[in-house]
């Protein structure tokens, strides 16, 4: 199995605030998305590009992947942001509203041309009906296309649906964009829960996004990292039976077994494969400390 990037916990930090950008240095996130779309006011967008630009090439941040959101391809600052950011190096760039495969084209064209690193990739947002109607198209238009990310907030705005416990109404298309994402072979992320002061709520969606299939889930305040990682960790239970499976699954390989169990139950290949990807999960969180 290739190796994984724990991409459980991914925060949001505003690119014009100086307090924001230095607290990050020190928080348990696997990675963080420097802003300078929706945090940032027109008049600042210049100075956030030349922060989070200076804060990736900073080696400050340890171990953190770092990824710079750029504004909007229909805005006017985003061909500058993307040439920024191409220079940076980032791990990812993150762009807002991607609809379709051509807009990707037009993303990979402009930062290409500004001489980016083979190493950076694309982390496309998907925010609109159009993105989850071509989620598919999206997610397999390039290599260089990395991670997707849901935008639950701008989709529920566009489809005229209700934020509520349980996210009934995007259920649809969140399924929709992780299945793309398994089509194609992406990481992605859930979108953000936006009440801070809920805790019971946000470990519930949590949960929810974990059960789908999503990686990891992006995040806008501190205090959601830790239970966040926890609920895209695997537990210690998990990676004790998941190396109970793969040591008898591979004993009665050897035995000429024809049926294997565990615990009663029959074990097969696919539990085989789930129990890999738990423990090449756990040992990437423990390598990235």
């Amino acid at each position: 199995m290739s190796e994984l990037r724990p991409r459980r916990s991914v925060l949001y930090m505003p690119g014009a605030n100086d307090k924001a950008l230095e607290k990050a240095k020190s928080l348990p996130t696997d990675a963080i998305i420097f802003d300078t779309e929706d945090s940032v006011a027109p008049d600042m967008k210049v100075i956030a590009r030349d922060k989070v630009a200076a804060a990736v090439g900073s080696g400050d941040y340890g171990s953190r992947e770092l990824t710079i959101r750029v504004n909007g391809l229909d805005t006017e600052w985003c061909a500058d942001d993307l040439r920024s950011a191409a220079k940076a190096s980032p791990s990812g760039i993150v762009v807002p509203k991607i609809d379709s495969a051509a807009a990707v084209a037009k993303v990979e064209s402009i930062i290409e041309s500004a001489g980016v690193s083979d190493d950076t990739r694309i982390w496309a947002m998907l925010e609109t009906p159009a993105a989850i109607e071509r989620a598919v198209e999206i997610a397999t238009s390039s290599e260089r296309l990395e991670v997707l990310i849901m935008g639950t907030n701008d989709l529920a705005k566009e489809l005229r649906a209700g934020l509520v416990p349980g996210r009934a109404p995007l259920q649809w298309g969140l399924a929709r964009c992780v299945n793309a994402a398994r089509f194609a072979g992406k990481v992605i992320l859930d979108g953000v829960y936006n009440d801070v002061k809920d805790p019971d709520g946000f470990a519930a969606e949590c949960a929810q996004g974990a059960e789908m299939g999503f990686d990891g889930k992006t995040l806008i305040h501190p205090t959601q990292i830790e239970p966040c990682n926890d609920a895209f960790s695997p537990s210690d239970d998990e990676i004790e039976y998941s190396r109970r499976v793969i040591e008898a699954f591979e004993a009665g390989i050897a035995e000429g077994k024809g049926v294997v169990t565990v615990d009663g139950r029959m074990i097969e290949n696919l539990h085989v494969d789930n129990a890999r990807r738990a423990l090449a999960i756990a040992e990437a969180i423990a390598a990235r400390g």
